[in-house]
């Protein structure tokens, strides 16, 4: 098995030159070109001497409906969002994605890395509403990968049999709160718990992974 390079920042070798950032986001419902994004969650990690992962900081923010988007009542109802609620302080949506995509490529250069990778639990769906918002407010230098993600979704049903967040957190032995829960960044937060369970759960087992 490789050994890491340690005069380079070790997560710039453990997922080759990829940096995973955990990403939730809360829409008006499930067409990325049509529907409103309402809440961005995000989470970034990182690696200790011994190749564990552990949490750095958070990012959140509050995006107001852009013109002509759709909010569907169901999705509404599942998210309990008031999109118009004075306490939300909502961002325009080019101002929340910049400053998620800040706040990733921050992180990125901290750690030596080439490209964001999305983390989230279904996640293509949270990439498909970033990707398409990025474009909408014509924001340049996208940090993420256009196509490719972690899906935790895949990695919990490997590791815990459980493919329901709420049942892969449990199952890892993360404490769930259902209050919170449909709260981007609370979602986010324990997706990345998630995240890093299973990637130490496997460094203990059977090492880490250089690349």
């Amino acid at each position: 098995m490789a050994k890491p390079d340690l005069d380079k920042p070790l997560m710039s070798q453990r997922f080759r030159g990829f940096l995973p950032v955990i990403v939730d986001i809360e829409s008006g419902g499930f067409d990325q070109n049509k529907d409103a994004l309402l809440e961005i969650g995000a989470v970034n990690i990182q690696m200790d001497e011994d190749g564990s992962l552990s949490i750095e900081d958070e990012y959140s923010g509050h995006g107001e409906p852009y013109e002509g988007s759709i909010m569907h009542p169901e999705s509404m109802a599942i998210n309990g969002i008031d999109p118009y609620h004075p306490f939300r302080m909502a961002k325009p949506e080019e101002e929340a994605i910049r400053g998620l995509f800040k706040v990733s490529a921050k992180c990125m250069k901290k750690n030596g890395c080439h490209r964001a990778i999305m983390v989230g639990h279904n996640t293509i769906m949270d990439l498909n509403f970033i990707n398409a918002a990025a474009t909408r407010c014509k924001v340049g230098r996208n940090p993420f990968h256009p196509f490719s993600i972690f899906d935790t979704v895949s990695l919990s049903g490997l590791a815990y049999g459980q493919t329901v967040l709420s049942r892969s957190a449990q199952a890892a032995g993360l404490p769930w709160d259902t209050e919170q829960a449909h709260s981007a960044l609370y979602d986010a937060k324990q997706t990345a718990e998630l995240f890093r369970a299973i990637v130490n759960e496997w460094n203990d087992n059977v090492g880490p992974i250089w690349s």
